[in-house]
C-alpha cells in the first residue's frame, strides 16, 4: 500500500517538473536528442495524469481501509 502511493507521489513530482521546467530539455540537448522536445508534449502530460490518478487511488484506497 504504501509502495502504490510512494510511485504514484514520486512519479508526480519527477512528472511535474520535467513538465514545468526546462530540466529536460536541457538534458536532451546535451545528450544530443533535442529533436525530440517537440514531442514531449504527448508523452509528459497523459503520464502526470496518470501519476496523478495513480496517486488519488492509492490515497482513496488508504482511506477506505481505515
Amino acid at each position: 500500500m504504501r509502495a502504490l502511493l510512494g510511485v504514484g507521489v514520486i512519479g508526480t513530482l519527477i512528472t511535474a517538473l520535467c513538465c514545468f521546467t526546462p530540466i529536460l530539455i536541457m538534458i536532451l540537448g546535451i545528450v544530443g536528442l533535442s529533436a525530440l522536445t517537440g514531442y514531449l508534449d504527448y508523452v509528459l502530460l497523459p503520464a502526470l495524469g496518470a501519476f496523478i490518478l495513480l496517486t488519488l487511488y492509492a490515497l482513496w484506497r488508504r482511506k477506505s481501509r481505515t
